[in-house]
């Protein structure tokens, strides 16, 4: 275990942002994973801004790579048209 107040705030501070991260990663899958679930073109079309508002969000703020965020935009806007 650490012994000093520096080490032991930054363990705090990693925990908490490793929450904050985890969380808000989860959230975007779930959010990819509902859109490619949609059968309905207009409704796609309807959470396809959303979701990429959100993908470029995470890839801004390091939580996700930002080419792993576009490669799901191109994935999903193709997804999208097909239906």
């Amino acid at each position: 275990m650490a012994n000093h107040k520096s080490s032991l705030k930054r363990i705090r501070q990693t925990q908490a942002r490793r929450l904050h991260n985890r969380y808000y990663a989860k959230t975007a899958r779930n959010a990819v994973r509902n859109l490619r679930a949609s059968t309905d073109k207009t409704e796609a079309e309807k959470m396809f801004p959303g979701v990429v508002s959100m993908l470029d969000r995470l890839a801004k703020k390091g939580i996700i790579h930002k080419n792993k965020a576009a490669n799901l935009k191109s994935k999903l806007a193709k997804n999208v048209a097909k239906l």
